[in-house]
């Protein structure tokens, strides 16, 4: 199940992709702007052609005009054979500009002379050369304050003005969490060649609770790591990250003050599970003068997860003479 906000978001996405109509997507960094773009471009008459992404915030400005235009042999210094830019590189298919917002004035004016006729010449070339290239644009916050404030041309952004999609953050459609947990969990393990690790109960929920200010990149970047470290096994609250499990506890601590909800009383538990997780692990490590294989032996777990809670500092490693 989708949020209703990302079902919006399709029925826009399928009404103008088989159109040329300019899209602009709006939202945070990480909100899957571009995820968005390139459904657009698949299920456009342009499928069959590239989809080209290019970070407007990225380049430098000296760079700009190679970067999307590309140049000749010699154009400048280290210039030793063409280069093709984004826009050729685009042909027939989808150039993609994210950042549009954060272009200074003269790329700006650049942009816009190839947008009023999409003509072009590479760096240190005499021929222009027409592009055949659909444009799509990305921004973090709405254009019409930058040109209010004199920071984004009024000409630029009227030429670019079509249809506009408001990508909302993750934490405002946690419905979507659910479904792209579990599709990152399948891409990404197919992609390292590791089994899909396994979630327990309550590092499952803190995930659904977690509010990913890095929106929809922080989500697939946890993923990943669990994919690569857990391989197959059970991933568990001690084994995700400190900024998702701090904020468990501090949502705890608030929540705590103001009801005894079971929401709460999970968190406390989740927090009281992994106190007495560390206290096992420190006691086994003293009853076996510090040997990490003995200690996993005992508990019955993973010399890793041993050496992990060593290592982080979670525990207490007493002395010893053979690891």
């Amino acid at each position: 199940m989708r949020s209703a906000a990302m079902r919006k978001a399709d029925q826009i996405l399928r009404a103008v992709a088989a159109k040329e109509v300019t899209l602009t997507l709006i939202g945070e960094s990480g909100s899957g702007k571009e995820v968005l773009a390139r459904r657009a471009h698949e299920i456009s008459e342009r499928r069959k052609g590239p989809f080209i992404p290019i970070n407007c915030a990225a380049i430098p400005e000296a760079l700009f005009e190679s970067e999307l235009f590309g140049h000749e042999r010699g154009a400048f210094t280290g210039a030793n054979a063409r280069g093709h830019g984004k826009v050729e590189a685009a042909e027939k298919g989808t150039l993609f500009l994210d950042e549009i917002g954060e272009l200074p004035m003269p790329m700006q004016a650049k942009l816009l002379r190839f947008l009023e006729n999409r003509r072009y010449m590479r760096v240190g070339g005499a021929m222009k050369i027409e592009a055949d290239i659909r444009l799509m644009f990305a921004t973090l916050r709405p254009l019409e304050p930058e040109v209010k404030a004199g920071r984004f041309r009024g000409d630029l952004f009227y030429r670019i003005q079509g249809v506009t999609l408001n990508v909302p953050p993750l934490r405002e459609r946690r419905v979507d969490i659910a479904p792209l947990l579990n599709q990152f969990i399948s891409q990404l393990a197919g992609k390292h060649g590791v089994r899909p690790p396994k979630f327990s109960r309550q590092a499952k929920a803190l995930l659904l609770r977690y509010d990913w200010p890095g929106n929809v990149r922080e989500l697939r970047n946890v993923v990943e790591t669990l994919c690569l470290l857990r391989d197959g096994r059970q991933a568990r609250v001690a084994d995700l990250p400190e900024s998702v499990r701090s904020q468990a506890v501090e949502s705890g601590k608030q929540m705590d003050s103001v009801s005894s909800s079971k929401t709460t009383m999970s968190l406390d538990l989740d927090a009281g599970l992994e106190s007495l997780i560390q206290q096992i692990v420190e006691a086994a490590l003293d009853r076996e003068d510090g040997n990490t294989i003995k200690t996993a032996a005992r508990l019955r777990i993973s010399p890793r997860t041993v050496q992990r809670y060593v290592a982080t500092g979670r525990v207490r490693s007493p002395p010893r003479s053979n690891r």
